[in-house]
């Protein structure tokens, strides 16, 4: 098995207060599959009843073939003071036909919602992402009953642009988010 620490080197590392943001490893699996098969999350990302571990490896295959890929993905979010994997956060740039472009994104395990973890990792992965990539425009897709997390877009700064049916989830609208690029606070060479 390969330990966190070495597990995919392309993925950076991002520590905030309270939180790291770091590669998903191969023993993160049945954690992260723990927190995908509470009924809240479930219903929340809309797992189909048949999603299972298995699905849950296709994602963490997912999400470090585009750190490879494409240089975003989620990071595995590990809770400091407990060293628990107690969600996932990061940017999230897959090839979907009507896809906007690189998204941030949150999921947690629902004993952390309320403490303000989802807002903390979706302002690391923003300041990542500004400083990082050559984008001036970051997204965030949001079911319109999703108040939990359209609540955390709006802390970041994102503004709602527009609610309709996209190709990827054609039985529900979504909400695409936009945040801007800061015309402050990150140098030029940021964007080179």
């Amino acid at each position: 098995m390969i330990s966190p620490a070495t597990a995919f080197e392309g993925t950076p590392t991002i520590e905030t207060e309270r939180l790291i943001l770091r590669a998903f490893a191969e023993s993160d699996l049945g954690d992260y599959f723990a927190i995908l098969d509470t009924p809240e999350v479930r219903a929340s990302l809309q797992l189909s009843a048949d999603f299972d571990v298995f699905g849950a490896w296709d994602q963490l295959a997912a999400f470090t073939g585009q750190w490879a890929l494409r240089g975003t993905g989620q990071w595995a979010v590990i809770e400091k003071q407990s060293g628990a994997l107690v969600g996932r956060a990061g940017t999230h740039h897959p090839h979907r036909f009507d896809w906007p472009g690189v998204e941030v994104g949150w999921t947690f395990h629902p004993n952390y919602w309320g403490r303000g973890f989802a807002t903390e990792a979706g302002r690391a992965a923003v300041d990542w992402a500004f400083e990082n990539l050559d984008l001036d425009v970051l997204h965030s897709m949001i079911r319109p009953s999703n108040v939990a997390s359209a609540a955390v877009a709006l802390r970041l700064g994102f503004v709602a642009r527009e609610t309709r049916r996209f190709a990827w989830f054609p039985n529900e609208d979504h909400t695409r988010w936009e945040l801007e690029r800061p015309s402050i606070g990150l140098s030029e060479s940021a964007r080179a």
